[in-house]
């Protein structure tokens, strides 16, 4: 249950509970509570509520649909790896487009327990958290939630971010290069922000990615959820035996 005198941000403590429930007891696309019954289920205020749908949202656990309520996305359950990682501006560079990012958000948080969790970490060390919008010639093409180690990326600034790509970042700033990526993919619906962001309808169909990223010490060092527009997109995946 909640704890409301620890030092880890309620709205975290919901998090992981919420992601808890969601993994063990509920199926894709079924129905949440809404944020009234979540507030008086954990006692907390509408506030914190939202902040952790939110971040739910961000993540892909969840989906909401207007005068419906929220739902749990199809994400949540395991998937299989389609095809290995890319640079999303060496892929654009490749099609002859402009790429540009856009830093919508830049902090430095506590990790709640998932989240630190998935990146190997201890729960309330600290990572950097991002939003980016993804360009290809002037049109947003996908929103991306990236979480990096803190301790890997000292004095990582949005600055250096405006300045060039990520993965420029980590080869030439920190010696840190990506040698292996975990994907997995999972069709999905934008949440209002998503919209707007990516200038599409809304509840809008998309790609949902979650991308695992490890260094030749096989540590990881990128934790990222993107969201593609659905008709921007296509992915082709060579087998081989």
């Amino acid at each position: 249950m909640i704890d409301k005198n620890s030092s880890v941000p309620l709205y975290s403590q919901l998090v992981d509970l919420l992601i808890n429930e969601i993994t063990d007891h509920l199926e894709p696309n079924s129905k949440m509570m809404s944020e009234r019954e979540i507030c008086e289920t954990y006692d907390l205020s509408r506030t914190t509520v939202r902040l952790a749908l939110a971040e739910l949202e961000n993540l892909g656990y969840i989906y909401k649909r207007h005068g419906k309520g929220t739902f749990v996305a199809e994400l949540t359950r395991d998937r299989k790896n389609l095809l290995e990682s890319y640079s999303f501006t060496d892929y654009m560079r490749q099609l002859n487009k402009v790429p540009k990012t856009s830093v919508v958000e830049f902090e430095i948080v506590p990790l709640y327990k998932h989240i630190a969790e998935v990146l190997g970490l201890r729960e309330g060390e600290l990572a950097y958290r991002m939003e980016r919008i993804r360009y290809a010639d002037g049109a947003p093409m996908l929103f991306e939630v990236s979480y990096l180690p803190e301790y890997l990326f000292k004095s990582l600034s949005r600055e250096m971010l405006d300045e060039k790509p990520l993965y420029e970042i980590f080869k030439e700033d920190y010696r840190q290069e990506v040698a292996i990526a975990d994907e997995e993919f999972a069709a999905s619906i934008m949440t209002d922000k998503e919209s707007r962001l990516l200038e599409t309808m809304t509840d809008a169909l998309c790609l949902r990615i979650q991308r695992k990223s490890y260094n030749k010490q096989n540590v990881m060092i990128e934790y990222t959820v993107s969201v593609a527009k659905n008709d921007e997109f296509v992915y082709r995946i060579r087998h081989s035996r």
